[in-house]
């Protein structure tokens, strides 16, 4: 049976491990026992970082544990990232700034360009494979520079480096569901922007780790995004921590809203809009900032909140025009879709914006466990033939029972 896969399924097995009642577990989460009994059932979806966290802590468990880990299914865009992880881990891990895995480098004017030119489109066509490929070699060859440099060019190449890792971790390895490999990636930025010492990269970095960090305590990226975006407020004269202030302000404004802690939330998510808003839009490291991006994640928050007509009032008024970044306009499509689900009488939105999501971006929506979650919520519900038709082809496309 399809819901063998849901995360209420797990839910449900892992609750039974731990020889625990509804009651016990709905108490320690903080959610109604009847949530919990439909979620379990396959009639309620279990998407909200905030549940999912919640009942991994009252469970004892990992939150892997109940959204599934990263598997290899027979479609060859969801599995394929997969495939090169090997090779990002053997850089992440074969490194230090003291001793390189390698012998040799190409210059440094070349790695900038493989970075900001050749991996960004990576990037912005949402193609992980590549951008895999591409990045692992680089980080092994800026270890290099770091360690065998002068003292410019090894400060160089240790912020191209910090650069890197956000490619590595943030980017890619955070969506296939690596989560301790993308920590691991922004342990390893924040290692170079303890050396440099200087504002923006020390910001960024700290940026890189609430991005990154395991989710169980959302306290903890709050903390670290909301500290950075004070320390760094006093020098964002240039356009670019202008910018990276208004993700660290994104970052805590969802943060605050995993832990229900709304007018925070409004607060941080206020004051990265008013710096978009100033700014305007630009396409940078962060893929796009400005109105439209802080609109993104405002639909996000919304979704964090419970609030699915909020989410879809918001998503129906942005215009993707400036957002050339594949990767967020799929996850757009897949949040619009994922509200369309909670909503009575919009299964047939939830269908077609999941379609759009998955056309934009395979690699990264087959991949994602919430929305693996929706389609088999999905798959359970009363659909037009051709929906149901276009639901089972996505199932099977994510390697999910159909």
């Amino acid at each position: 049976m399809h819901d063998q896969a849901t995360i209420g399924a797990r839910l449900r097995a892992l609750r039974r491990w731990r020889r625990m009642s509804l009651e016990q577990v709905a108490g320690q989460a903080g959610l109604s026992k009847s949530f919990l009994s439909m979620a379990e059932r396959g009639q309620r979806i279990l998407d909200r970082r905030s549940h999912i966290a919640a009942l991994a802590s009252a469970l004892r468990v990992s939150e892997t544990e109940l959204v599934g880990a990263p598997h290899l299914g027979r479609d060859p865009e969801q599995s394929g990232p997969h495939r090169v992880v090997p090779i990002v881990r053997a850089a992440l891990t074969g490194n230090t700034l003291n001793d390189p895995a390698t012998d040799q480098a190409r210059p440094l004017d070349v790695l900038h360009t493989v970075l900001f030119r050749e991996i960004a489109d990576m990037r912005d066509s949402a193609d992980y494979v590549s951008r895999a490929q591409l990045v692992a070699p680089v980080i092994d060859e800026l270890h290099w520079h770091a360690a065998t440099g002068g003292e410019a060019n090894r400060r160089r190449a240790l912020r191209l480096l910090i650069e890197a890792c956000h490619e590595t971790g943030v980017t890619t390895l955070k969506s296939l569901g690596h989560q301790d490999l993308a920590y691991l990636a922004a342990a390893r930025a924040n290692e170079a922007a303890t050396l440099l010492d200087e504002p923006l990269t020390t910001a960024y970095a700290a940026y890189l780790r609430a991005r990154a960090m395991p989710k169980g305590d959302w306290d903890r990226p709050l903390r670290i995004a909301s500290a950075a975006a004070d320390r760094l407020e006093p020098h964002t004269g240039s356009r670019d921590a202008g910018e990276l202030y208004g993700m660290l302000h994104l970052t805590a404004a969802l943060s605050a809203a995993a832990i229900s802690r709304s007018g925070l939330a409004a607060d941080h998510l206020a004051e990265a809009r008013s710096v978009a808003v100033r700014l305007g839009e630009r396409q940078n490291a962060f893929g796009t900032f400005g109105p439209t991006n802080v609109a993104l994640w405002d639909i996000a928050i919304a979704m964090e909140h419970g609030d699915y007509g909020q989410a879809v009032t918001v998503s129906s008024g942005v215009v993707l025009g400036p957002m050339p970044n594949m990767e967020r306009r799929a996850v757009f499509h897949a949040d619009r879709g994922r509200a369309f689900a909670h909503l009575k009488g919009e299964l047939p939105g939830a269908v077609t914006e999941l379609r759009k999501a998955e056309h934009i971006a395979p690699q990264i929506i087959r991949n994602n466990p919430v929305v693996q979650e929706t389609v088999l919520h999905l798959l359970g519900r009363p659909l037009s033939t051709s929906q149901g038709r276009e639901v089972r082809g996505m199932a099977a496309r994510m390697g999910l029972p159909h």
